[in-house]
């Protein structure tokens, strides 16, 4: 059995992710802002549990949290990195500092949470890094650009770290869900911008509505999300990517024949411009 050490753990995928690891015998050091919202779903204090306090964008506390989860168990072998949130506003309509925030967590959290972690996987020789991205990272849309951008940073950080970290042992897999039932439509995980520039009504106005009438509608189920994460890792050989859900299949699939479409009509100016 091993140890899963799991950011954003007290709700949503996360929080799954941490049951399912237990209930298979696995030890989690299972992080977010206030411990006590971790706590408060396991009344019986199941043992393999470590709940600590780390918010993400700070690297003193995911240090603590790192060296916490090392004293109580002694290693780690698995990192998620779930803990983030979605936004939604054309690009325009994105304020900067909305902007900077979203990424200070769902960027730059990831990189302090890999700083944190990746000492003690390196020294190992061993372990699993599961960088928990969404299918907006591979396929975007209007409306979602700047939480897709995140994502989209997220997938270029894991291509490399991939290479990376192979040498020494350790896998890292990037999780692309597409729509799972969780809180993510709601004000706890997703921020809304005004809709303030009305000549972006009919390219991001769609987005907005669809994502406010799915809260509570989404296809996917996060018990099972979290089944096949942990599934994948049991198995030992991991995909790079591994899109859950119909509808990231579906989006990955579209996004995949339009790009091979438009690689096969622009080739010959493509391959025009060498010496």
């Amino acid at each position: 059995m091993g140890v899963w050490f799991v950011t954003g753990a007290s709700r949503g995928l996360g929080a799954e992710i941490v049951r399912e690891a237990l209930s298979r015998g696995h030890s989690v050091i299972a992080t977010a802002r206030n411990s006590e919202a971790v706590l408060k779903k396991y009344p019986e204090e199941p043992a393999g549990l470590l709940a600590v306090t780390a918010d993400v964008t700070s690297e003193e506390q995911l240090r603590a949290a790192v060296d916490a989860g090392l004293t109580e168990f002694g290693r780690i072998d698995v990192v998620v990195n779930n803990a983030g949130y979605g936004l939604v506003g054309a690009v325009e309509e994105v304020s900067d500092k909305a902007a900077r925030d979203l990424f200070d967590v769902n960027v730059f959290g990831v990189l302090n949470t890999l700083r944190a972690t990746l000492p003690t996987l390196r020294a190992q020789r061993s372990g699993y890094v599961l960088n928990i991205g969404s299918v907006a990272g591979f396929a975007t849309a209007p409306g979602t650009g700047l939480y897709g951008a995140t994502k989209f940073a997220l997938e270029g950080i894991s291509e490399a770290l991939h290479g990376e970290l192979a040498p020494l042992g350790v896998r890292v897999v990037i999780v692309e869900p597409g729509g799972f039932r969780t809180d993510f439509l709601n004000g706890a995980s997703l921020q809304v911008q005004p809709a303030s520039i009305s000549d972006y009504d009919a390219g991001a106005g769609p987005t907005r509505a669809a994502l406010a009438a799915n809260d509570g509608r989404q296809p996917g189920d996060p018990a099972k999300a979290a089944t096949a994460i942990v599934d994948v890792v049991e198995a030992g050989e991991p995909p790079l990517r591994l899109q859950l859900g119909a509808d990231a299949v579906e989006r990955v699939a579209a996004k995949l024949d339009l790009v091979r479409r438009e690689l096969d009509q622009w080739r010959p100016i493509a391959l025009s411009t060498s010496f």
